[in-house]
């Protein structure tokens, strides 16, 4: 009987740990047969290639079984207990969900090694290399192009960061470095020495690709891109420097991952700036007097644009802007802030919705290592950082990218779905994808695309120490993806979307399962947010831009929605659809983020403008009108933080900002929002600050109960109940334009409005914020067979607790 030696090895390309007590599973039996009844090993740990700790075990199969096809997976103890599956990623079948990995005894006397990496984040790019018994890293080049000819890494120069197409600017005093392929289509190797040698060094691939036309292409898997400015030099105009060239076309840069920045002072001349090991970095992460939130419900989001910071200066804000900002935000008492996307993307003024480079920190915005001070700085303050993320398209330009990576046909356009052949098609473009965001869709069914999503949102968590992330458009991903040629649904792409948001929220809930992860969907598919288990994607939350339709719309896609702030901002007392709202309200509980403004709906969507700017249907803000403006401003951000849902605002609602805010004219429109705050704005900054404290203070409020008592169209009034345990608050709350002095009778049977008294604590009306003072003074109102008279303010609210 020959027997063949199998080694398996679980790689998890993390440099901590997470995971204990490994036990393979497979498809043989104890004398190595095949069987449909697995066997179970101990796995032993061990250092990988990368550095770090690795499980493997190595068993003898009967060589007589190498036309079957072996299954095996690994069992583990980790942060999500005991005996969890370790394989997250799901089999290539669109009819499968199963999740486990194959092979078939190859023989040869070489041991043949099976291995499942649980992300690429030091699998794919340039990365610390070990050799067996040496405690001094190499590097080690990796990349995926499975068309490829050849395929050789070039350096370039520091100074300059740049290789064009016809191969000039690669430095001729630095090895050239021949890959070779593997069978899964990645090219690696690495050149002679230490890998310190090669630190902060610019490099580029140089494929043969499957046309043998040379090409030279970026590192997907890069964790560093040398340019900082917005200059393409295909384009002309570009002076020939760092500072100036585009991220998405320079070279990659060789980094250590695991040592950070110490400082951004200025270093000495001719000395590199101070680095310290991660670990020395974040182990003064957190002030144990703030706690930083890991729940959905507990976050009041600010939605944060940093190129949308640095007022008055002639560039686009960077993460500089953003720390010196954070005293401002956490001021407002708000415990969570969410990025607008952060990796690399083309120029320095975007918002970032489209990206090249996953594993990588947009570097005009200051790269990895001022993000990682950022994140520091928000947790010192018990901020929580969520980032939003977009696995819908790449950028625009990615020609130096992701667009035919390693081959011109079309087909195999590996980073891109293209159905069929491009003769099947009336144009060469038709076999892509469309799905409802500004680019084609990517390659879901294969899984390193998946990967490049998957492990750039571990590297988010892991090494940047984020806390959730937000998804742009699902639905792109899930439902949506069509033909471009003319429209037709191809649904093995919606599953392979879902198969990738699955395999996504499992590995990260692996990771740490307290990972908060945000869906913007707006298809009312309840699976979004059930467990991948319970054949869900794994969210935790949606985004409920329907609550936004209906309480504000001012947009052109509003629709037949409430809209209530539009209709309101004309200034007459016409019946508005509480009704309709109130709808929305009560669904909040179900596990939505709900907002008034967000960054689409603040000037960039058709017919969308600032909150304050609809409040009064674009009247000039002076005097009555801005009183008018602030008051229904107020009004919707009470609806929205004391709504059932987790509540999220856009920068500069709290100063009631003016200007339209549009994806190419940000700069432009930037508002001095720290001078605001101490201005025009500082009534309206205290009345954020005083509601964000209270919605803190009340379990009530940051509970999913929430009733609705009472909603008059033609009053303009909608009254609900809040509650946990024996706490209970209602709020009473009214888009009329005159008060209701003498009281307003709210009725509801005994269980919604008990017999009890109620004491005001919280009025918006209040003369601190700028109000007419119009309330009940602290008075105690007694309560009646389900009736209460309350007084409500005119376009504000009153929250009553119960005593």
């Amino acid at each position: 009987m020959a027997m063949h030696s199998v080694k398996f090895q679980f790689i998890t390309g993390l440099r901590r740990m997470p995971f204990r007590n490994a036990r393979l599973r497979g498809s043989w039996d104890g004398s190595g047969r095949y069987s449909d009844t697995w066997t179970e090993h101990p796995m032993q740990v061990a250092r990988g290639e990368d550095g770090c700790s690795i499980f493997e075990y190595s068993i003898s199969l009967d060589s007589a079984d190498q036309d079957k096809v072996f299954k095996w997976g690994v069992c583990l103890d980790g942060p999500q207990g005991s005996n969890s599956w370790g394989i997250p990623t799901e089999v290539k079948d669109i009819n499968s969900t199963e999740r486990y990995r194959v092979f078939r005894i190859r023989g040869g006397a070489t041991p043949q090694v099976e291995r499942y990496y649980l992300t690429y984040c030091r699998r794919l790019g340039a990365n610390k290399h070990y050799a067996a018994g040496s405690n001094s890293p190499g590097l080690r080049f990796a990349v995926w192009a499975p068309n490829a000819r050849s395929v050789e890494v070039v350096f370039g120069f520091p100074d300059n960061g740049y290789i064009a197409d016809d191969g000039s600017g690669i430095d001729p005093a630095q090895p050239v470095v021949t890959l070779r392929r593997s069978a899964d289509g990645v090219w690696e190797g690495g050149p002679q020495g230490d890998f310190r040698a090669f630190m902060g060094l610019p490099y580029m691939y140089r494929i043969r690709n499957a046309q043998d036309r040379i090409v030279y292409r970026t590192d997907i898997f890069s964790r560093s891109q040398i340019g900082k400015g917005d200059k393409n030099p295909s384009n002309g105009g570009w002076p020939g420097t760092v500072e100036t060239l585009d991220g998405t076309v320079s070279c990659s840069t060789v980094i250590d991952p695991d040592v950070v920045r110490k400082d951004f002072a200025s270093a000495a001349p001719g000395q590199p700036p101070s680095l310290i090991p991660e670990e020395e970095f974040w182990a003064t992460e957190f002030n144990p007097d703030l706690p930083v939130p890991n729940h959905v419900e507990d976050l009041v989001i600010y939605e944060l644009h940093v190129g949308s910071l640095g007022f008055g200066k002639a560039r686009s804000g960077d993460l500089g802007d953003a720390l010196e900002f954070l005293d401002h935000i956490a001021g407002l008492g708000v415990n969570a802030i969410e990025l607008m996307p952060m990796a690399e993307f083309n120029g320095r003024n975007s918002w970032g919705y489209g990206n090249s480079h996953y594993l990588c920190i947009e570097s005009s915005a200051g790269g990895r290592d001022k993000y990682r001070h950022f994140v520091r700085e928000c947790h010192r303050r018990g901020i929580a950082v969520i980032q939003d993320v977009v696995y819908n398209h790449y950028a625009p330009d990615v020609s130096r990218a992701e667009w035919h990576y390693d081959s011109d046909a079309h087909e195999q356009n590996i980073y891109y779905w293209y159905e069929g052949r491009s003769s099947d098609h009336p144009f060469p473009d038709g076999g892509y994808l469309d799905n409802g965001s500004s680019g084609f869709a990517p390659r879901y069914w294969e899984e390193v695309v998946r990967q490049q999503f998957i492990s750039s949102a571990a590297f988010l968590i892991e090494e940047m120490h984020v806390d959730g992330l937000r998804v742009d458009l699902v639905q792109a991903i899930h439902r949506d993806n069509a033909l471009h040629a003319n429209g037709h649904s191809i649904g093995s792409a919606n599953i392979f979307g879902q198969k990738l948001l699955r395999e996504w929220s499992r590995t990260l809930r692996m990771i740490r399962p307290a990972v908060m992860l945000i869906a913007e969907d707006h298809t009312g598919w309840d699976a979004i947010t059930k467990a991948p288990a319970q054949g869900g994607l794994g969210f935790d939350a949606t985004w409920e831009v329907a609550f936004y339709h209906s309480l504000i719309g001012d947009s052109d896609m509003s629709g037949d929605r409430a809209r209530l702030l539009k209709h309101a901002g004309f200034g007459g007392n016409e019946p508005l659809h509480m009704d309709w709202f109130a709808g929305l309200l009560y669904a909040s509980q179900y596990r939505r983020v709900v907002f008034h403004e967000s960054h689409d709906e603040a000037g960039n969507a058709g017919g969308t403008a600032r909150t304050m700017v609809t409040a009064v249907n674009h009247a000039p803000l002076i005097d009555a009108t801005r009183i008018a403006a602030e008051s229904r401003s107020r009004l919707c951000l009470g609806l929205s933080v004391l709504s059932a849902g987790t509540p999220m605002f856009f920068m500069g609602e709290e100063i009631g900002a003016q200007k339209p805010y549009r994806f190419d004219s940000f700069v432009a429109n930037r508002e001095d929002i720290l001078g605001e705050r101490n201005g025009n704005g500082k009534a309206l900054y205290r009345f954020y600050q005083d509601l964000i404290t209270l919605s803190h203070r009340l379990r009530s409020i940051r509970s999913e109960s929430i009733d609705i008592l009472h909603q008059s169209n033609e009053n303009r009034v909608i009254a609900f109940k809040r509650w946990s345990g024996g706490e209970e608050v209602i709020i009473a709350a009214s888009f009329n334009n005159a008060p209701f002095r003498d009281g307003y009778v709210i009725a509801k049977d005994l269980t919604g409005i008990p017999d009890a008294s109620w004491k005001e604590i919280f009025n918006s009306d209040a003369a601190v914020y700028g109000g007419q003072n119009v309330g009940n003074y602290g008075a105690a109102i007694p309560s009646h067979q389900g009736r209460l008279n309350v007084v409500i303010p005119s376009n504000g609210f009153v929250v009553l607790a119960r005593q």
